[in-house]
């Protein structure tokens, strides 16, 4: 029987890896995003299947299981070029940039004074160079597969660190492979750090919701963001905040100086804490770490080292609540101009709650929290965001929140062609699913609670000798 478990749930897992490949290959991101995303629904539901089936595996089986699928779920990832994001193509930029002893925030992709390192890759010739949805110009007829060339690089020190340190271990003329092997190792690093932190804690089978999750092949592997690093960080400061608090806070410093998004789970981090010395030695490092990783950068920079950042906001919408398909689900019940407000007062709300009544020994279960209404309130259009919560997901166990990495993959992909209402109707669904998944938990917690006092109540005092005992 226990054999038969731990096939079922070999088989399922291979089902998935063996739908991955083509949802991967398909090119329909521009062609045929609907067809596309139910290439991705079907993924979906073979990782739901896939996961429900090892709850049943006997617990020898798990970690060779989990581990062996997270391996085969990011191979799948290097079957084809990045399919929906051409981020990874700026990493390389920066990377080539900084091996050339330039600061890769001094200059934008398409500053004449950079013409040296361009090459066909990034900087395709001829008569075709310019062809295609995902080129971008850059001056007299000459394009580039880099977004925003126009524009100077946002990503923080520690993720310029890592576009140099790939570019300098990559053989000659390898392209895209060198950034997706990399993202590949760094989630099968991730998922082995879950199961070390979920071990100590007694099952480790949660991990298979970050080693087995679509999200992961699709947006940490094929398409290299950068997120999956900050993600690696964030969950080995997560799993030893509770007993190193210095340790722990830089490891989030490094994360944060990796991707920005980390430093929300600063209130998880701070979990029920109560001493000052504590919330102390955690910011402090975290704060130490962010500086000592800018501070070269600010030395050998004539520009700022922020970039783009400031116009990236502004141009995804957080500034403007008519734009960018943002705080979907309050505009959809309060006026726009409320919708900032709202997310702050009810951010404010969640982390309060997370400082006063959160657990210190699972920082990671307040971090979701936050990290989850946070996207619920801001409804993001990028998939690749949603990395950090599926993590997040695999230390604590609330299945329910994955329904909001869907939702933002819904968004991102078949939005483009079915209109601004997508992103309202999958976050509400998503907000829906988080909802019944603790109205669930809260009365199965209810029901435990109550059958543990009838098992606690005092018994009734024998009767006296004959005399009858009455119901």
């Amino acid at each position: 029987m226990n054999s038969r478990h731990t096939a079922v749930a070999a088989l399922l897992m291979a089902a998935l890896t063996a739908i991955l490949v083509p949802t991967v290959r398909k090119d329909g991101y521009f062609a045929d995003p609907v067809g596309l995303f139910w290439w991705y629904a079907a993924t979906w539901a073979l990782f739901a299947a896939a996961a429900w089936a090892l709850r049943r595996v006997p617990a020898r089986h798990v970690v060779p299981l989990v581990l062996a699928g997270a391996v085969a779920v990011a191979a799948t990832g290097l079957v084809a070029a990045p399919r929906t994001s051409t981020d990874s193509f700026r990493y390389a930029w920066d990377g080539r940039v900084q091996a050339a002893g330039i600061s890769p925030y001094d200059h934008p992709p398409a500053d004449p004074a950079l013409a040296r390192l361009r090459d066909d890759w990034l900087f395709p010739q001829g008569s075709a160079a310019c062809a295609g949805p995902d080129r971008a110009p850059v001056v007299d007829g000459t394009c580039t597969r880099i977004n925003r060339p126009q524009v100077h690089t946002i990503y923080p020190p520690v993720a310029e660190g890592y576009f140099l340190l790939v570019h300098a271990l990559s053989p000659p003329d390898v392209r895209h492979k060198a950034l997706q092997t990399g993202a590949a190792l760094l989630s099968v690093a991730t998922a082995c750090a879950l199961v070390l932190i979920l071990r100590r804690r007694g099952d480790p089978r949660h991990a298979v919701y970050w080693a087995w999750c679509p999200a992961v092949p699709i947006e940490a592997v094929n398409n290299a963001h950068v997120d999956v690093l900050a993600v690696l960080l964030s969950v080995a400061a997560l799993g030893v905040v509770a007993r190193h608090k210095v340790t722990g806070g830089a490891l989030l410093g490094l994360a944060i100086a990796t991707k920005m998004l980390p430093a929300v789970l600063l209130p998880g981090a701070l979990s029920g804490v109560r001493r000052t010395r504590d919330v102390v030695g955690v910011l402090v490092p975290a704060a130490v770490v962010v500086a000592l990783a800018y501070l070269p950068y600010v030395l050998g920079s004539r520009s700022s080292v922020f970039g783009y950042l400031g116009g990236y906001a502004e141009e995804e919408g957080y500034e403007d609540a008519t734009a960018g398909g943002r705080y979907a689900l309050l505009r959809l019940l309060f006026p726009d101009a409320w919708a900032l407000p709202l997310v702050v007062v009810g951010m404010l709300a969640v982390v309060a709650h997370v400082l006063r009544r959160g657990d210190p020994a699972r920082p990671w279960s307040g971090a979701l929290l936050v990290t989850g209404t946070a996207f619920l309130l801001m409804t993001p259009g990028y998939s690749w965001y949603a990395l950090l919560l599926i993590a997040l997901v695999a230390l604590d166990g609330r299945w329910e929140w994955l329904g909001v990495a869907l939702a933002g993959a819904a968004v991102y992909i078949a939005g483009r062609s079915l209109g601004g209402a997508t992103g309202t109707v999958a976050y509400a669904l998503a907000g829906a699913a988080v909802l019944a998944g603790w109205a669930l938990r809260r009365r199965h917690t209810t029901t435990a609670d109550s059958r543990a006092a009838d098992d606690h109540s005092p018994s009734e005092p024998a009767a006296p000798a004959g005399e009858p005992r009455t119901s």
